[in-house]
């Protein structure tokens, strides 16, 4: 009996002693959690300077002004295309996902192309565009590194005009023309390092209608033509953006949680 009772004393003891004892266990360490990944977003925001190249193709149409009436005789229609390399410099500024820009584009190109006249066959129209230069305003939204965007403005460009004797395929009348006109255009452009982009884009220009006074290889009075005109290019795009605020690792931030 004695053995038994002391035997319940030691059991009775023991689990006294045990909470106790995990009341003096050190508290377990408290491990703070890691900060959130920090996101970097491309900012457009900056000057920027650029190359590029392309083709395009302008649709023109020569209309012969009688010298009694002025009357117009139709004489036909042509494409003239071609390449073309040049150079833009612009800036954007970008508020939230949406970019605004103004840009200068100059190119020099050599769309060419002719027809055969049909009032005074066999005689053929030459045209051609050795250049152009855009002066246009951007709205875009971005997408971090992507930016899609619309253009529009002023147009201007560089044409030539030949009249060829279509029997000893010698020039008989010839003007030259810098004509004004407005342009419409989209792009798409890619962010491939902090500073540099790569795009697309198309553009079309619409030259409309003037009426020049073609003159033979000695200066003297040929003909007068109307010509319609207008143009479609497309571009591909390199730029270097200038500034400590442009690409990834410039100001805005935003934390991803």
């Amino acid at each position: 009996m004695k053995k038994f009772l002391w035997t319940a004393v030691g059991f009775l003891a023991l689990g006294m002693t045990a909470p106790a004892s995990a009341a003096d266990m050190a508290p377990r360490p408290y491990v703070k959690a890691p900060p959130a990944p920090v996101v970097a977003i491309y900012d457009w925001t900056g000057f920027y300077i650029g190359i590029n190249g392309g083709g395009g193709s302008s649709h023109k149409c020569w209309d012969f002004v009688t010298p009694a009436t002025s009357l117009l005789v139709a004489e036909g229609c042509h494409n003239a295309t071609g390449g073309t390399v040049g150079g833009q410099i612009g800036y954007r500024w970008q508020v939230a996902n949406w970019v605004f820009g103004v840009e200068g584009q100059g190119n020099w190109a050599d769309f060419t192309g002719s027809n055969v006249s049909t009032f005074f066959a066999p005689d053929y129209n030459r045209s051609k565009i050795d250049a152009f230069g855009l002066l246009t305003g951007q709205v875009g939204y971005a997408w971090n590194n992507a930016l899609f965007y619309v253009k529009g403005g002023a147009a201007v460009v560089g044409d030539k005009f030949q009249t060829f004797n279509g029997t000893t395929n010698l020039l008989i009348g010839a003007a030259n023309n810098t004509r004004w006109g407005g342009t419409i255009g989209a792009g798409f452009e890619y962010g491939f390092s902090p500073n540099w982009s790569i795009g697309v884009e198309y553009d079309h220009l619409f030259l409309g209608n003037n009426t020049l006074t073609l003159t033979t290889p000695g200066g003297l009075f040929f003909e007068s033509e109307r010509i319609s005109q207008n143009a479609d290019i497309g571009l591909v795009r390199l730029n270097y953006r200038f500034g400590g605020f442009g690409g990834w690792g410039g100001p805005p931030v935003a934390a991803r949680y």
